[in-house]
């Protein structure tokens, strides 16, 4: 093609300008794919100015050609040559955009970019910023370009992306839109390859409208269907761009497809799967949605749409308006971003409210598979009460471990009165139900909800009340507030009060207790909470819940046992049997044992037994003697 050179002209870059160039290549961009991104995201900007400028009703230059976009490549030569048929620049045009960087006197726009302070929106999405990209590939580019406008003449811009670069006129007549050379690098050779050039268009550009072809053969196959109307996609095509994103064979369990025009315009296609796809948490950080702008990827598995706890939503986010920062690799921190997040997120929950009436079953799978890392939602105070509504716990009314009630369930169950949602932790349902805590709660019919997981008592502290009503441990109830709602029917139980003379001989019991333990207790008293079992170990009322401590224990990696408050059941048999050989014979060995297997009980019922050995040997000496008391009763008799 013929170069008219009277109008040629050569440009010395200046020193500021090299510098930003360093910065565009080296810095700013991380990834090398990353420029022919730009480049078809660039030519599909130019068709789509095309065909708005043909809607309004102006003349276009070669009205005929096709809207597309066109890649080859020479593995020979080692060149990529990527063209469109899209609006084309004037040299005019040319000096505005390519030349944003490339003239002289920007200085300023270099501090701008190197300040990442300034606000430098007005610069995002520049054709010239994404351009330049291609240096981080070639040594040389030649670009060819034809404006739409008749009378406008055919352009050639060339540079290096070193020290210079020349704008000249073609003398020769072309056809409409751009043409981009690119004389590859020693080290970027590999990017002559078919291979190479189509997996980065179908990674990166997969569903730009325009029909992107590599070599004569279109590559963009797949349809933005997340752009298309609801009413226009069909179950088989949800389906079909599900396995595609997720790799999933199966279908998923729910879809929810968003349209949004105003104020901010985004589309979003979400997935909940059927089936959770980290069992073993090794993939945990591997969530986020595909983020695209005009059907263009930009960021695979973006983490800040969505919060952590739903990442086991899956699917695309795409909007018109999100500003990129000068990459497009990450997104700014803005009030776009932010209000396209809070959005999404509030749909998601609203979704799951409404499948939790309207489908229980559904909802049930939902949170077998991705319950536990829903609950992580507890640190999302924007959205405590959607995720309050969402949360769901096996209970003492449950017929099994696998019937779930939500918090409302609770409330509508509780008694005249009551001001507190009572829970308990343990490791299962039958673990739960052996908790000495429980027996003051079985016993006045008041429902506990049970946690299996540690990750609840968290979701319980953050949340801290639901409604008007206060989360509370059993282990933090205080007996005495529980009196008021009185015993369950044929549960009123009368024993045998103490005369003064044994009253203050329990008393010395109780010290002598304490003298036992030392100081691996705090405090020995008489229990309140205790029905069935004739000790327990009890927290302080402001203290963590037991199952808190181990959370923190194992944080800390802390082998030590807590200290805690000793309470012994005053009614129960065996108590009443120790103090009788207390007052016999205060210092009874049997007495000591007694008191040491009890704690230690205790303490293997709570997770902080770390040796055994000496309770089991303590159990089987206790059993040889309970078995020749024993045998002298009967030879009593």
């Amino acid at each position: 093609m013929a170069v008219d050179n009277t109008t040629a002209n050569h440009h010395e870059f200046k020193a500021e300008v090299k510098q930003l160039l360093n910065i565009l290549v080296h810095s700013l961009y991380t990834n090398r794919d990353i420029f022919l991104r730009e480049l078809i995201s660039n030519a599909s900007d130019a068709l789509d100015k095309l065909r708005f400028e043909s809607i309004s009703g102006s003349e276009i230059w070669d009205s005929d050609l096709p809207l597309e976009i066109n890649v080859s490549f020479d593995k020979d030569k080692h060149t990529i040559n990527v063209a469109d048929t899209g609006i084309g620049m004037t040299k005019d045009e040319i000096i505005s955009n390519i030349g944003t960087i490339a003239r002289s006197g920007s200085a300023e726009f270099l501090k701008k970019v190197a300040d990442s302070n300034k606000d430098v929106s007005n610069i995002i999405g520049k054709f010239g910023v994404g351009f330049y990209s291609i240096f981080m590939v070639a040594s040389e580019v030649i670009l060819k370009t034809k404006s739409f406008k008749k009378d406008e003449p055919a352009m050639q811009w060339k540079s290096d992306g070193l020290g210079s670069y020349e704008l000249e006129q073609l003398t020769e007549e072309v056809k409409r839109g751009t043409s981009i050379e690119i004389h590859l690098r020693e080290d970027a050779f590999e990017f002559a390859e078919r291979y190479r050039l189509e997996s980065i268009i179908k990674q990166h550009s997969n569903f730009i409208t325009f029909p992107i072809y590599l070599e004569k053969e279109r590559i963009n196959t797949l349809t933005a269907i997340w752009r298309e109307p609801k009413t226009s996609v069909i179950k088989e095509q949800y389906n079909e761009f599900y396995k595609y994103l997720s790799y999933d064979s199966e279908e998923p369990l729910d879809i929810i497809h968003i349209s949004v025009d105003a104020p901010i315009q985004f589309n979003s296609l979400l997935y909940i799967p059927k089936k959770n796809m980290d069992l073993f948490g090794f993939s945990r950080h591997e969530y986020g949605l595909d983020l695209y702008v005009r059907r263009v990827l930009i960021q695979h598995e973006n983490k800040e749409v969505l919060p952590e706890y739903l990442g086991f939503v899956k699917g695309v986010v795409d909007s018109e308006d999100l500003p990129l920062n000068i990459s497009r690799e990450t997104l700014q921190e803005n009030a776009i971003f932010n209000k396209i997040s809070s959005s999404i997120t509030g749909q998601v929950l609203s979704h799951l409210s409404k499948m939790s009436k309207d489908d229980p079953e559904k909802f049930k799978q939902f949170w077998k598979e991705h319950g536990k890392i829903f609950r992580l939602g507890y640190s999302d105070y924007s959205n405590r009460e959607k995720f309050a509504e969402l949360l769901r716990f096996n209970s003492s009314v449950s017929k099994d471990s696998d019937e779930l009630i939500q918090l409302s369930d609770y409330v509508s169950r509780m008694k005249p009165e009551q001001k507190e949602i009572y829970y308990v932790s343990g490791a299962s349902r039958e673990a739960i139900e052996a908790d000495p805590h429980l027996e003051i709660f079985k016993n006045k019919g008041i429902e506990v909800l049970y946690l299996y997981d540690p990750i609840d008592e968290f979701v319980m502290d953050s949340l801290f009340k639901y409604k008007d009503y206060n989360l509370k441990s059993v282990e933090h109830a205080d007996p005495k507030e529980l009196e008021k709602f009185g015993n369950k029917e044929n549960l009123e139980t009368v024993h045998e009060a103490l005369s003064e003379e044994d009253e203050k001989k329990f008393e010395d019991l109780l010290k002598y207790i304490k003298e036992i333990l030392g100081d691996r207790v705090t405090e020995v008293r008489v229990s309140e909470r205790l029905s069935e079992s004739p000790s327990c170990l009890a927290n302080p009322a402001n203290g963590m819940t037991s199952q808190m401590e181990k959370i923190m224990h194992m944080v800390n990696k802390d082998t030590s046992v807590p200290k805690k408050i000793f309470e012994v059941n005053k009614d129960h048999k065996l108590i009443r049997n120790l103090l009788k050989i207390y007052i016999s014979e205060p210092k009874d060995e049997y007495i000591r044992q007694v008191v040491e297997q009890l704690y230690e009980s205790a303490l293997l019922l709570e997770g902080y037994l770390n040796d055994p050995h000496r309770l089991v040997n303590r159990i089987k000496d206790i059993l040889e003697k309970s078995s020749e008391w024993h045998l002298a009763m009967k030879s009593i008799k």
